[in-house]
């Protein structure tokens, strides 16, 4: 029986966390294809894990991990690299949110560097703290620090710009 409830814990922690993982997902990558892409490689990835990490108790923390590893390996491939388009990605917003204001928002994380996107996620948009965020990703807290502050100036900045949709 015990393999029985660690499946059923499992497939309970997948099925309430999917469309939170999906977001997540689709705020690295801004594709939502790509984001499925990402959390079934980071479902499939923890469901091995699972008996140690249940154990730990750090489910959350690790499928965040496997998620931005997944993202950064894509985006290494030659095939994953960003093509002009002309048409507007799909985007869901927020109730609260224009559609504008969240597409221009995405738009503009995707311009950042992937470690400062990372940092800029999971500190203002997960909330975590600088010391999770520094022990989620491995690095210092002095880096997480300066990722997300160079990250935040370089989305006002991009913000602030008249985007190429606006003018056309």
């Amino acid at each position: 029986m015990r393999r029985a409830e660690r499946e059923a814990a499992y497939v309970e922690f997948a099925t309430t966390r999917r469309d939170q993982l999906r977001r997540i997902a689709y705020s690295m990558c801004g594709d939502w294809h790509r984001a499925d892409d990402l959390v079934q490689t980071a479902l499939v990835r923890l469901y091995v894990a699972w008996p140690r990490v249940a154990r730990s108790g750090t489910e959350e923390a690790y499928v965040r991990k496997i998620l931005l590893n997944a993202a950064i390996d894509e985006s290494r491939r030659a095939v994953r690299r960003e093509r002009p388009t002309d048409e507007l990605p799909e985007v869901a917003a927020p109730a609260g949110v224009s559609v504008e204001d969240r597409s221009s928002l995405v738009a503009a994380l995707q311009e950042l560097p992937v470690q400062q996107r990372a940092t800029v996620l999971l500190r203002h948009w997960l909330g975590l703290s600088v010391a999770e965020t520094a022990a989620e990703l491995g690095i210092s807290e002095g880096t997480v620090k300066s990722h997300t502050s160079r990250g935040l100036t370089a989305l006002r900045g991009y913000l602030e710009e008249p985007s190429e949709f606006e003018s056309a």
